[in-house]
């Protein structure tokens, strides 16, 4: 088995967090117990590149289970767990090419070793490994049945592709399950980037000025977090209906221009590029904290900022402190990569449970119906969601009503008015 990660003595670390972390996710735990029974993925090569963590690790044994053969890189230079890491390879039997800090060549030397394993499927979480795939190993293109993707970013790259006519093979969506984005995105999100920031470097939130860039459902989470901890948040938005629900949800909605004089706090959640950039620097206050928590580090422009400071240097373990030639200081967070990964765990596991779970079930599905799917981004079939829904519920002791005989038919009528 071939890998390469920090430093197998972390297993056993790694063991304890991702026992810890299936403690919270009953609804793979669920789908690992029947994987292990029918092996519905029994032969499947699947490549992941995923956010090396705890619950990503609870969705590589569950596929394992199923009789997959996995291999997995990360997703992201900063976000592997390392100890997690060790515990796939050394505990699971799982190739693992991942390492917390790698540098671009290492980034992508790591995503064509687990491509080698020349996979049936990719599970991908913003598009690298799909368009690897596309761009520099054509060669597995005839192998691959289909892929799922996890992320709104990568969602968005995979329809691109699919509209110009240059995707090869069927991509599931599973961002677009309601199981995913309503609560990884927006609870998930809102609570791990408060985290990420708050563990970063130490500062109160509550009295100060916390600026969101963006109000889609991770916008939506962290402004609501940002002000459950008492910060006065701004929300920046491009879409007239976002900022229009943000004014109703209470907060100010204004111009990054605006927001960016009196903002002590600033993050983009949008997948766009270059969101905070050289004429909001200028703007902004002596000692702002700015983050990112959107797939790419591509949302605020460090290359105008760098060209902009005078010194930098850094401050705290992942707190970078631009110094401007009027002698403002600016403090950029994970070195604008995602903050919730970079400097803490990710999104807590009970979220996970159902973003993974809709990439286990996505999965199988994905091997039943292959041959019947044209070469599209498809969503979470609604069955899948709701499945996953249900059985969440009845994790939590919670019990919903039924239809009763009477309703069904008042539904399914057109004859009976006022």
């Amino acid at each position: 088995m071939d890998y390469d990660v920090k430093d197998l003595n972390l297993a056993q670390q790694g063991k304890l967090r991702i026992e810890w972390a299936n403690q919270n996710m009953p609804v793979l735990n669920s789908i690992r117990e029947r994987f292990a029974k029918e092996k519905p993925l029994k032969g499947v090569r699947v490549a992941a590149c995923l956010h090396v963590t705890t619950e990503t690790a609870s969705l590589m044994q569950t596929l394992q289970s199923g009789g997959a053969q996995i291999t997995l890189c990360a997703s992201n230079p900063l976000s592997t767990q390392d100890d997690v890491a060790a515990s796939l390879v050394k505990d699971s039997g799982i190739s693992v090419f991942a390492i917390k800090g790698e540098d671009k060549d290492t980034y992508y030397k790591h995503m064509n070793s687990a491509l080698d394993l020349k996979p049936h499927m990719s599970m991908d979480d913003g598009a690298d490994l799909v368009f690897e795939i596309h761009s520099k190993r054509k060669e597995l293109l005839e192998a691959m049945i289909g892929g799922t993707e996890e992320t709104t970013t990568g969602v968005i790259r995979l329809r691109s592709m699919a509209e110009k006519g240059v995707l090869k093979y069927p991509v599931i969506a599973v961002n677009d399950a309601l199981t995913k984005h309503m609560f990884d995105n927006r609870y998930g999100t809102g609570q791990s980037t408060i985290d990420g920031m708050v563990r970063a470097t130490n500062r109160l939130l509550a009295g100060s000025t916390f600026v969101v860039a963006g109000y889609g459902w991770c916008g939506r989470g962290l402004a609501s977090r940002a002000h459950g901890m008492g910060a006065n948040v701004i929300v920046t938005e491009i879409d007239p209906m976002r900022a229009l629900e943000a004014v109703m949800d209470g907060y100010r909605v204004m111009s990054m221009n605006d927001a960016a004089r009196i903002g002590d706090w600033f993050c983009t959640v949008t997948g766009d590029i270059h969101v905070i950039r050289k004429e909001h620097f200028e703007r902004m206050k002596d000692g702002a904290i700015v983050a990112n928590s959107g797939h790419f580090n591509v949302e605020i422009d460090l290359e105008a900022l760098v060209s902009m400071a005078k010194k930098r240097r850094l401050i705290r373990e992942f707190v970078e402190e631009y110094t401007l030639k009027d002698g403002r200081r600016i403090n950029v967070l994970a070195d604008g990569r995602l903050v919730n990964l970079a400097s803490a765990e990710g999104h807590p596991s009970s979220v996970m449970d159902m973003s993974f779970a809709n990439q286990a079930l996505s999965a199988e599905y994905m091997v039943k119906k292959a041959k019947t799917l044209s070469t599209n981004v498809y969503s979470v079939p609604t069955e899948i969601d709701r499945d996953i829904a249900r059985i969440k519920l009845k994790a939590m002791g919670v019990r919903i009503d039924r239809l009763t005989a009477e309703q069904r038919k008042y539904l399914s009528s057109h004859d009976m008015g006022t």
